[in-house]
């Protein structure tokens, strides 16, 4: 299965939105096809440091995680994101995203109040 950033993107959207700090997860063989494409890629939010597993199939997201989310809310600097990658042949690790993705919010911040972070 192939990692799906945008998809990526839209479960921590998810996640963040939910009323309740636990992310339950299917964890059966017998899952269909999407139940599965959502563990696969919860397994590699943990991968990443951004998500960590706290049961059997419960999730949460870390602190890391969250900040990737706050510089991933702006769509600009999520487009940004993805063009970079795209400009460099369009392979990049969930780390390499992530940086990306804080470094361009970082600039932004550092531009709109002329505190150099």
């Amino acid at each position: 299965m192939q990692r799906d950033d945008d998809y990526i993107r839209s479960l921590l959207f998810e996640f963040v939105e939910q009323e309740d700090w636990l992310i339950l997860v299917t964890d059966t063989l017998s899952s269909n096809k999407e139940d599965r494409k959502r563990r696969y890629h919860v397994l590699l939010l943990c991968d990443a440091g951004l998500m960590t597993q706290v049961g059997n199939s419960t999730f949460r997201l870390t602190s890391q995680g969250h900040d990737f989310v706050s510089a991933l809310q702006d769509e600009g600097i999520w487009q940004k994101t993805k063009d970079a990658v795209a400009k460099t042949g369009g392979n990049a690790t969930i780390t390499i995203i992530q940086q990306l993705a804080v470094g361009y919010l970082k600039k932004k911040i550092e531009t709109q109040t002329g505190v150099e972070l």
